[in-house]
């Protein structure tokens, strides 16, 4: 596994093919406090690249083009999450989206795990390390175990992904889910605007 590590943006001419795994990393989980510090990526090639965001960062031209390409597929897991912190930072919405957290959830409903380690645990046996998970990613520096870790986070989501399309057209839900992935820029959309603890479909 190669990990390229990228200041403010992606280099020009990266080519994220059809589909491209996205996850973020920020200093919390509350988007008006808590700012972006890292942005990782694969193409499904084993390989990622980290891009750190700095303090104060508004623009990532050429990360940003890949967000809103319409003809490049954005994999994320829990992406109800990423799209809303990339759209807090750089005022873009990412589209069109396949979360692997909805698919779980909808093809795997025999299990109540549907976090990305469970996942690539069941579905292909290999082990995720998520000691680093709650660190300091808004530091000048990356850690060894902190870059592996993110990686991690893409470098599994092609593969997840095509097993849980299987499984959610074995059980005839292909269409439920990709309604769902059409709804997520406006669910990150509400979280941004404040309902992000509401269920405003509930009585």
């Amino acid at each position: 596994m190669a990990i390229r590590i990228h200041q403010g943006d992606l280099p020009g001419g990266y080519d994220p093919g059809e589909s491209v795994a996205i996850d973020t990393e920020t200093m919390g989980l509350e988007f008006h406090r808590d700012r972006l510090c890292l942005v990782q990526l694969s193409t499904g090639d084993g390989n990622a690249d980290l891009v750190q965001i700095s303090a104060g960062q508004q623009t990532a031209p050429v990360l940003s083009g890949i967000l809103t390409d319409p003809n490049v597929l954005k994999i994320m897991h829990f992406a109800r999450f990423d799209i809303a912190a990339l759209m807090k930072r750089f005022g873009v919405m990412s589209q069109p989206v396949y979360c692997t957290k909805i698919a779980s959830f909808l093809a795997r409903t025999y299990s109540n795990q549907h976090g990305l380690k469970a996942l690539v645990q069941e579905l292909l046996n290999e082990t995720l390390d998520k000691a680093s998970q709650s660190s300091d990613w808004g530091g000048p520096d990356l850690t060894d175990e902190q870059c592996t870790y993110a990686a991690h986070d893409v470098i599994f989501l092609h593969q997840v992904k095509r097993r849980l399309d299987a499984m959610l057209k074995r059980e005839e839900r292909e269409d439920l889910v990709h309604a769902c992935f059409e709804f997520l820029p406006t669910r990150a959309a509400l979280d941004l605007a404040g309902w992000s603890n509401q269920d405003i479909f509930a009585h």
